[in-house]
């Protein structure tokens, strides 16, 4: 059963794609000190704005500093923001979820209406509130997008709970006296992993995308820190005469986000029985 799971992620092309490219970005970032051509934090402003060439494959920045370099540094910032925020938002979200899930009533009621009022605000519009709130930072940041993602957990596993909490294993479990946190652990949760897993991996494509919304505005990572957001606001104020200031970041967000939607697709295209059966 295990190889053929394995030979189906392997025939998935949405996987393979998103996995190279996914690969691809994490390769940067973990070696971005061995392989960054430049210091990040080296400014050379008689060399500003400089067109891409041998020395600076993707030209310099608007105080000389290597694009390149900067972009690998990003890479860092944007994935350690993203694993954080999801892990904290997939954590707090299916904790709530299993909770309304299993024990329905009162306590359903309470969490989903919860769940109702965050989800009528715009998640980017809800995420600058928080951040407006908390303070720039990466600390800040990473808390503010765990606080606007959580919901969409809790609704996914709440509905995989009432399901399956009423599937024989669980109701048997139940009948010889298992505690409820044992058929939540055991029973209930590992099989409400694959949804689980398939939002994380295209939240991580979200959170990317916010975290380098909200440095651009200037209320995410603040420099000299390098981000890809706040790379694309400096770049904004150069669009004529240094237009990779732009391209280059906008393309590394691009490639990211897409490596992440099609992992997450390719995933779910895998898992999901009804989609799987051929």
């Amino acid at each position: 059963m295990g190889s053929l799971s394995l030979k189906r992620f392997i025939r998935n092309k949405s996987v393979i794609i998103g996995g190279i490219l996914i690969l691809i970005v994490v390769f940067c970032a973990v070696f971005a000190p061995f392989i960054s051509p430049h210091d990040p934090y080296t400014m050379d402003p008689a060399n500003s704005n400089q067109p891409p060439s041998r020395e600076h494959p993707l030209g310099t920045d608007n105080l000389g500093r290597d694009l390149m370099t900067r972009l690998f540094y990003g890479a860092r910032v944007s994935l350690q923001v993203g694993l954080v925020a999801v892990g904290f938002s997939m954590t707090f979200g299916v904790a709530l979820g299993l909770i309304a899930g299993y024990y329905g009533g009162w306590i359903d009621v309470v969490i989903m209406r919860i769940v109702d009022i965050f989800l009528a605000f715009p998640v980017i519009l809800l995420a600058i509130a928080f951040v407006a709130a908390l303070g720039a930072g990466a600390f800040n940041l990473m808390l503010a997008l765990a606080m606007v993602a959580w919901t969409q957990y809790t609704r996914v596993v709440r509905s995989s709970v009432l399901a399956l909490k009423e599937e024989e294993f669980v109701l048997a479990s139940r009948t010889i006296g298992a505690s409820s946190l044992r058929i939540i652990m055991t029973y209930i949760l590992p099989n409400a992993l694959a949804p689980i897993i398939v939002m994380a991996t295209l939240g991580l494509g979200t959170a990317v995308i916010t975290e380098s919304t909200l440095s651009f505005l200037g209320l995410g990572i603040r420099p000299p820190t390098a981000s890809w957001g706040n790379t694309l606001n400096f770049g904004l104020r150069f669009i004529r005469e240094a237009p990779h200031l732009s391209t280059f970041p906008g393309v590394a967000i691009m490639l990211t986000v897409l490596g992440f939607n099609l992992l997450g697709n390719g995933i779910r295209d895998v898992t999901d029985p009804k989609l799987s059966r051929n």
